[in-house]
């Protein structure tokens, strides 16, 4: 990767990836670019455009002009959002997708785009995951991303470009709020120990999910990226997570640092039955074996840095 462009760059993936890119390839040679304008940060420490990902005009005539040679692609709505609106979320998440798979094939440019647990479903085994396995989501947002996963093999087999990418797990960090994922809540009750000592969770006790902190899920995307495609077997599907968690338990660590800290429950059925559909644990063996894959943050460090953070973003001097 040396010329590199980001769709949905002001997204909760995209406002941290843009910025370690920007450290690690030189900030001039990372294009971020989503629908709207947003974090200063990330507009402002490179160059920023505007982009809908549904005009593939443009997004093509970007990609000359800054002459990149890698697109990551991360523009979606997510699984609670796509829900409430399944035509819009096929119409974007998958016509979004194949203009940049049109662009990266028409400039042999190396391509990347998350896949997710959504992209499992009921019948698939509950525990460890297989790579291999089968996958009958019940959600649009997990249809969009089983279609993902064939259509970059698609582009992989019959035209070469180099596709890769990673099923995430529910991904946690202080920096920037999430955008309408089910497993929001592992941030969301973070935020509310720090803020108020309270959290009401919408999903039920009990109910175990894969997580991932952040970082992690960006040094895995650029480790995946820098890999040598000859050893990718499963190139755009990856099981990648960290840990699996439900509220009580990161109720449990939390309450190590703030112990008066109180959940309570307030199930939404909608996104309980998207959580119950998933996975409770992949595995992640294939990523390990093949491109090095290692999560450093468990539940416990992840924690501790999560507190400390929030506090610093919501308490200190310069925060207000």
């Amino acid at each position: 990767m040396k010329r590199i462009l980001v769709t949905g760059a002001l997204g909760q993936i995209g406002s941290e990836l843009v910025m370690v890119l920007r450290d690690v390839y030189g900030a001039e040679n990372v294009l971020a670019t989503d629908v709207r304008r947003g974090d200063r940060e990330v507009m402002e420490s490179g160059p920023f455009e505007l982009l809908d990902v549904m005009d593939r005009k443009r997004m093509g005539e970007l990609a000359e002009n800054y002459k990149v040679d890698t697109i990551i692609h991360l523009a979606a709505l997510l699984s609670a959002t796509a829900e409430k609106d399944p035509l819009r979320a096929w119409n974007l998440n998958m016509g979004g997708l194949l203009n940049a798979l049109e662009v990266a094939r028409e400039r042999n440019a190396q391509f990347f785009t998350p896949s997710s647990i959504g992209s499992f479903g009921p019948t698939t085994p509950k525990e460890q995951t297989p790579q291999v396995t089968i996958q009958r989501p019940t959600t649009m947002y997990g249809i969009n991303k089983v279609a993902g996963e064939l259509l970059c093999d698609y582009y992989y087999l019959k035209y070469g470009v180099d596709t890769r990418g990673l099923r995430f797990p529910g991904l946690i960090s202080y920096k920037t709020s999430p955008g309408g994922g089910t497993t929001d809540y592992a941030v969301e009750i973070y935020e509310g120990a720090v803020r108020k000592g309270e959290y009401i969770s919408y999903i039920a006790k009990g109910t175990f999910m894969d997580m991932m902190y952040m970082s992690d899920a960006i040094k895995a995307v650029i480790t995946l990226m820098e890999a040598d495609g000859k050893r990718l077997k499963h190139r755009n599907a990856y099981n990648v997570t960290a840990m699996s968690v439900d509220p009580e338990s990161i109720a449990a660590e939390i309450r190590k640092w703030i112990p008066e800290f109180r959940l309570s429950y307030q199930v939404d059925p909608i996104r309980q039955a998207i959580a119950e559909s998933w996975p409770n644990s992949m595995d992640v063996t294939a990523a390990m074996e093949e491109w090095g894959f290692k999560a450093e943050y468990d539940l416990s460090r992840m924690t501790e840095e999560m507190i400390k953070k929030l506090k610093e973003k919501f308490f200190s001097p310069m925060a207000k």
